[in-house]
Protein backbone atom coordinates (compact mmCIF):
# COMPACT_ATOMS: atom_id res chain seq x y z
CA UNK A 1 0.00 0.00 0.00
CA UNK A 2 3.04 2.28 0.29
CA UNK A 3 2.46 5.55 -1.96
CA UNK A 4 -1.11 5.23 -2.35
CA UNK A 5 -3.98 7.37 -1.40
CA UNK A 6 -7.12 4.93 -1.31
CA UNK A 7 -8.21 1.75 -1.05
CA UNK A 8 -11.11 0.20 -2.67
CA UNK A 9 -13.56 -2.54 -1.44
CA UNK A 10 -15.60 -4.19 -4.24
CA UNK A 11 -18.51 -5.72 -1.46
CA UNK A 12 -19.85 -8.40 -2.54
CA UNK A 13 -22.23 -11.31 -0.92
CA UNK A 14 -19.26 -12.58 1.77
CA UNK A 15 -17.28 -9.39 1.87
CA UNK A 16 -18.07 -7.29 4.91
CA UNK A 17 -16.87 -8.69 8.40
CA UNK A 18 -13.67 -10.71 7.22
CA UNK A 19 -10.65 -11.00 8.94
CA UNK A 20 -8.26 -9.68 5.67
CA UNK A 21 -11.41 -7.54 4.61
CA UNK A 22 -11.37 -5.53 7.96
CA UNK A 23 -7.59 -5.78 8.26
CA UNK A 24 -6.94 -3.68 4.59
CA UNK A 25 -9.78 -1.56 5.64
CA UNK A 26 -8.00 -0.32 9.31
CA UNK A 27 -4.63 -0.35 7.93
CA UNK A 28 -5.78 1.75 4.70
CA UNK A 29 -7.51 4.29 7.04
CA UNK A 30 -4.95 4.37 10.00
CA UNK A 31 -2.01 5.32 7.04
CA UNK A 32 -4.11 8.07 5.75
CA UNK A 33 -5.49 6.91 2.54
CA UNK A 34 -8.96 6.88 1.66
CA UNK A 35 -11.64 3.86 1.79
CA UNK A 36 -14.45 3.54 -0.76
CA UNK A 37 -16.84 0.62 -1.21
CA UNK A 38 -18.38 -0.70 -4.28
CA UNK A 39 -21.03 -2.98 -4.41
CA UNK A 40 -21.03 -5.28 -6.98
CA UNK A 41 -24.65 -7.13 -6.45
CA UNK A 42 -26.26 -7.46 -9.80
CA UNK A 43 -23.28 -8.26 -11.78
CA UNK A 44 -22.24 -11.23 -13.92
CA UNK A 45 -19.21 -13.08 -13.32
CA UNK A 46 -17.31 -15.41 -15.22
CA UNK A 47 -19.42 -17.84 -14.97
CA UNK A 48 -22.78 -16.12 -15.74
CA UNK A 49 -24.30 -15.69 -12.18
CA UNK A 50 -25.51 -13.00 -11.13
CA UNK A 51 -23.88 -11.68 -7.59
CA UNK A 52 -26.29 -10.86 -4.77
CA UNK A 53 -26.17 -8.13 -2.72
CA UNK A 54 -23.61 -8.05 0.22
CA UNK A 55 -23.90 -5.94 3.66
CA UNK A 56 -21.48 -2.55 3.65
CA UNK A 57 -17.87 -3.23 4.77
CA UNK A 58 -17.91 -0.17 6.84
CA UNK A 59 -20.36 -1.15 8.96
CA UNK A 60 -18.62 -3.12 11.08
CA UNK A 61 -15.14 -0.90 11.48
CA UNK A 62 -15.59 1.80 14.87
CA UNK A 63 -13.48 3.95 15.58
CA UNK A 64 -12.54 4.38 19.44
CA UNK A 65 -16.01 6.78 19.80
CA UNK A 66 -17.75 3.71 18.94
CA UNK A 67 -18.98 5.67 15.46
CA UNK A 68 -19.02 3.04 12.53
CA UNK A 69 -16.53 4.19 10.02
CA UNK A 70 -20.02 3.65 7.64
CA UNK A 71 -20.89 7.21 8.66
CA UNK A 72 -17.56 8.56 7.30
CA UNK A 73 -16.32 6.82 4.58
CA UNK A 74 -19.02 5.73 1.38
CA UNK A 75 -20.06 2.49 -0.38
CA UNK A 76 -21.38 3.25 -3.81
CA UNK A 77 -24.13 1.41 -5.23
CA UNK A 78 -24.02 1.50 -9.07
CA UNK A 79 -26.75 2.16 -11.15
CA UNK A 80 -28.71 0.12 -14.08
CA UNK A 81 -30.84 -2.74 -15.11
CA UNK A 82 -28.83 -4.76 -16.52
CA UNK A 83 -25.08 -6.19 -15.13
CA UNK A 84 -23.38 -3.94 -18.20
CA UNK A 85 -25.17 -0.69 -17.51
CA UNK A 86 -23.85 -1.80 -13.85
CA UNK A 87 -20.45 -2.12 -15.25
CA UNK A 88 -20.27 1.03 -17.44
CA UNK A 89 -21.34 3.19 -14.23
CA UNK A 90 -18.16 1.48 -12.58
CA UNK A 91 -16.38 2.62 -14.76
CA UNK A 92 -17.25 6.09 -15.38
CA UNK A 93 -17.77 7.13 -11.86
CA UNK A 94 -15.01 4.91 -9.99
CA UNK A 95 -12.51 7.76 -10.28
CA UNK A 96 -14.71 9.86 -8.82
CA UNK A 97 -15.76 7.90 -5.92
CA UNK A 98 -11.80 7.77 -4.98
CA UNK A 99 -11.15 11.52 -5.44
CA UNK A 100 -14.13 11.76 -2.72
CA UNK A 101 -12.88 9.04 -0.53
CA UNK A 102 -9.24 10.99 -0.29
CA UNK A 103 -10.92 13.97 0.43
CA UNK A 104 -13.37 12.55 3.09
CA UNK A 105 -10.02 11.00 4.50
CA UNK A 106 -8.44 14.37 4.34
CA UNK A 107 -11.03 15.94 6.37
CA UNK A 108 -11.52 13.28 8.91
Amino acid sequence: MQDKSCTVVLAGSNTANRYWVNYEIIKSWNEGMGVAGIYVHGLKDRGGYISGKGHNPFDYISFEDGQKLSTVAKCYDPRGRNSQERYDWISRYLSDAVEEAINIRKNH
